[in-house]
C-alpha cells in the first residue's frame, strides 16, 4: 500500500446476509463492476446512526426490501482493505477499506417486491444462491470477509 494511503481510516459499514425460505442467500451484481462478481447488500453507516438502522436503510435503498426479520447480529467486526487500484478513488479517497458489522435476516416478502431499479441504483441484476456459493462469486478483495461470514452463518442456520 502506498504511504499516502496507509494512515487512512476504515469506513464503518454494515452487511446483510438475506435468506429466503429455502435458506438461499440474496446476491446482486454491481453496476460499477459488471464482471461476474456478486455481493450481498452492504453500505456505509451515517453519522449518529446505529449499525442495525444502517442495515435496514441500506437494504431498502439498494433492493427496496422492507419485509425482513432479524435472525441474528453476527458476532464481531470484519474488515477488508481496498486493492491498490481503487485506493484514493472509492468513497472519495477518504478510506483504505471498510470495517463491517453483519446481520443475518430472513426475507418475508415475495420476489416480485424486490426492486433494484432504485433512485440511485447500485445493482444490475440479483439472484438467490446457496450459502456455499457466496465465496465463489465475490470479488477477490472481499473473499476473506465472505469466508468468515459463511462459516458463522452455517453455525446459525444448521
Amino acid at each position: 500500500m502506498e504511504e499516502k494511503f496507509k494512515n487512512l481510516p476504515f469506513r464503518n459499514g454494515v452487511g446483510i446476509i438475506l435468506l429466503n425460505n429455502d435458506n438461499k442467500v440474496f446476491v446482486a451484481k454491481r453496476i460499477d463492476n459488471p464482471k461476474n462478481f456478486w455481493q450481498m447488500p452492504q453500505g456505509g453507516v451515517d453519522n449518529n446512526e446505529n449499525f442495525l438502522s444502517a442495515a435496514y436503510r441500506e437494504l431498502e435503498e439498494e433492493t427496496s426490501i422492507k419485509k425482513v426479520e432479524l435472525i441474528k447480529e453476527i458476532d464481531g467486526i470484519t474488515t477488508y482493505e481496498l486493492p491498490e487500484h481503487l485506493l484514493g478513488i472509492i468513497w472519495k479517497g477518504k478510506y483504505k477499506g471498510q470495517k463491517q458489522k453483519w446481520f443475518l435476516m430472513r426475507y418475508l416478502g415475495n420476489n416480485d417486491e424486490i426492486n433494484i431499479k432504485t433512485d440511485n441504483p447500485e445493482f444490475l441484476d440479483w439472484k438467490w444462491i446457496d450459502l456455499e456459493m457466496i465465496t465463489e462469486v465475490v470479488v477477490g478483495f472481499k473473499l476473506k470477509v465472505y469466508e468468515e461470514i459463511k462459516e458463522k452463518v452455517k453455525k446459525i442456520i444448521n
